[in-house]
């Protein structure tokens, strides 16, 4: 069975899930890491299931294909700086 929404992805859940976790996990870290490494881990995981959102209401393969490669592009050059 195909899958209708977005929400009904397996990825989706389990990208829901992991940001989840990560907002639970990072509430009992130092509070001088509030701005910090905290904020960094939410909005990344934040950011996965964005990108899913906006990438599922692509029009078709090709450009969500092309909006996925860009993303991957956009990642990779955020982890060298």
């Amino acid at each position: 069975m195909a899958a209708t929404s977005v929400e009904d992805l397996e990825v989706f859940k389990l990208a829901h899930a992991l940001a989840l976790k990560v907002y639970t996990t990072t509430r009992a870290f130092p509070r001088e890491e509030t701005f910090g490494l905290v904020t960094q881990l939410r909005r990344a995981a934040a950011s996965v299931v964005a990108n899913l959102v906006v990438g599922a209401g692509r029009l078709n393969r090709a450009e969500y294909r092309q909006f996925a490669e860009s993303r991957e592009g956009q990642r990779l050059r955020r982890a060298i700086i």
